[in-house]
């Protein structure tokens, strides 16, 4: 068996998800995927065409029509892929923070959720993938080879998502970050489908006081476990990792 062939990286918003799977995609030669723009995606055309975020029936719909697109970068500028919506560059306008308000109330119907978990299972089941998100381990993917649950206090999460959206020149306070940042915690962890929670085999791992560096490190080690227990030799690590 070797090296996981599918690696889900779990865990709320701002754990350093995102961060850690680019690298660990990088390492393997594997490809990225992070299950969250699909459902930024939605909420931002929902948002263009005006729905009722409360309006379940009309967003799943939008959901089981639209065409999302998720493409290798074509810019260099900070993105881990392009992602298009009906013909349209929606990289960072899925990333703003009107989105970031009303992702996790779109993500949290049910209808929603089955839309694209098709969509998500057929991309993570072709193998060599690290897939990040919310209900990976849980529910996409629960046959997952390796599974990483990354959590951070709220207050370090909020910190982190504040930076990000300075560093994009959004018009935006720490207070209103971490309103926001704990009112999506309560919205992911108490949905009736597939609640944020580790999966019961995952690896759990606090990235308080962490910089990014240190959990590539951990995580590199768990996978150098892993395929040293499932192969008979142990392949030679990828160049990053060895710097790590």
């Amino acid at each position: 068996m070797g090296l996981p062939r599918i690696i889900a990286i779990d865990g709320p918003a701002a754990s350093g998800k995102s961060t850690l799977a680019r690298r660990l995609a990088k390492a393997l030669d594997y490809l990225y995927f992070d299950t969250g723009v699909l459902y930024r995606a939605v909420t931002w055309a929902a948002l263009q065409q005006g729905l009722a975020l409360d309006d379940e029936a009309a967003i799943a719909a939008l959901a089981a029509s639209l065409p999302i697109e998720v493409r290798p970068p074509s810019q260099e500028d900070g993105r881990s892929n392009d992602v298009w919506v009906a013909g349209r560059d929606v990289t960072w306008a899925i990333r703003s923070p009107q989105v970031d308000a009303w992702v996790s109330v779109v993500a949290a119907h049910p209808g929603v959720r089955r839309a694209l978990l098709e969509t998500q299972r057929r991309i993570g089941r072709q193998g060599r993938v690290v897939m990040v998100g919310r209900d990976i381990g849980t529910v996409v993917l629960p046959d997952a080879d390796l599974k990483i649950y990354l959590d951070a206090s709220l207050e370090e999460r909020a910190r982190r998502r504040y930076a990000e959206l300075q560093q994009r020149g959004a018009s935006v306070t720490y207070d209103e970050v971490l309103a926001r940042t704990r009112a999506r915690d309560q919205m992911d962890a108490s949905r009736a489908t597939a609640p944020l929670r580790p999966a019961p085999d995952a690896v759990v791992i606090v990235t308080d006081g962490l910089t990014a560096d240190e959990v590539f490190a951990r995580v590199w080690d768990v996978i150098q476990r892993h395929n040293h227990h499932h192969a008979p030799e142990s392949g030679p690590a990828p160049q990053e990792a060895e710097r790590a």
